[in-house]
């Protein structure tokens, strides 16, 4: 692996969460750090970016821990396009985001800012690693990461594979360092969300005309078999820590071959 890395630092809590100050401080062993972070949080953007000639505010923030350090009013992949486009005089060596206040497996995975950070450096040929850790807690114990974390980024940047669109998504589980089980390679799980829109109660919102306010909340339905010891979700379940790799390719090679023959169906007669 090559050492004095150039790091770019995003992720989608915001630059006043605990969890980038500690991937901040963790990165810092292999080399230079950049850091720019959204001014607000930004969770569940995936990899939206701001488009439509929209006004993007960048704040320079103080640091003695990074070469730059700087909020941008937008979301994670915004804020790893600035980085690329005007900040960093060459690309940088890995993207990382996080550490994310929370899980970011099954189809968490899909709405997750914290990777369409990475998504955004895997589609510019930059290696891009997400964190999370399952406590939403603004003040986490994120001393597992620490601890677990160096290890697991110097075995995926020696073994980071040629082909083009690769990321990944490193999950914690919300366990100290002593009670994790291991590290478990799997695949995103499958889940989806429901009862999600429930009328907002609180009384710091006063509705308009014939406006009604509503809050996303809902439970989450599991729709892996429960015997499936290798899907995201359940590897964090069990006690371990969970790595998955994603594709900016999100093509579904096996479902081409099944409807293939349909090429035939629109020859000209």
């Amino acid at each position: 692996m090559k050492t004095n890395l150039n790091i770019l630092v995003t992720n989608d809590d915001g630059f006043q969460s605990k969890g980038i100050d500690v991937l901040i401080r963790v990165m810092r062993q292999f080399g230079s750090v950049t850091a720019i972070a959204p001014k607000f949080p930004q969770s569940g953007m995936s990899m939206a970016v701001s488009l439509g000639g929209k006004p993007v505010a960048v704040e320079t923030l103080p640091s003695e821990e990074t070469v730059y350090y700087a909020s941008l009013d937008g979301t994670p992949a915004s804020c790893v396009k600035f980085a690329i486009d005007e900040v960093c005089q060459s690309k940088p060596d890995v993207v990382v985001s996080g550490i994310n206040h929370g899980y970011n497996v099954a189809s968490a995975a899909n709405y997750s800012g914290t990777l369409g950070a990475a998504e955004e450096a895997a589609l510019n040929d930059v290696p891009g690693i997400g964190v999370s850790l399952g406590d939403m807690d603004p003040d986490a114990d994120f001393s597992a990461v620490e601890k677990f974390f160096p290890d697991i980024f110097i075995k995926l940047l020696e073994r980071w594979p040629k082909r083009k669109g690769v990321y990944y998504n490193v999950n914690f589980p919300n366990l100290k360092a002593e009670a994790i089980k291991g590290i478990r390679v799997g695949h995103q799980g499958m889940g989806h969300w429901e009862g999600q829109f429930e009328p907002w109660t609180g009384d710091d919102l006063h509705p308009k005309g014939g406006e009604c306010i509503y809050v996303i909340k809902g439970h989450f339905v599991d729709d892996t078999p429960a015997e499936d010891d290798f899907a995201d979700h359940h590897i964090i379940r069990d006690g371990y820590i969970s790595i998955t790799a994603h594709n900016v390719n999100n093509t579904d090679f096996e479902e081409i071959k099944r409807i293939g023959c349909l090429n035939a169906d629109f020859l000209p007669s």
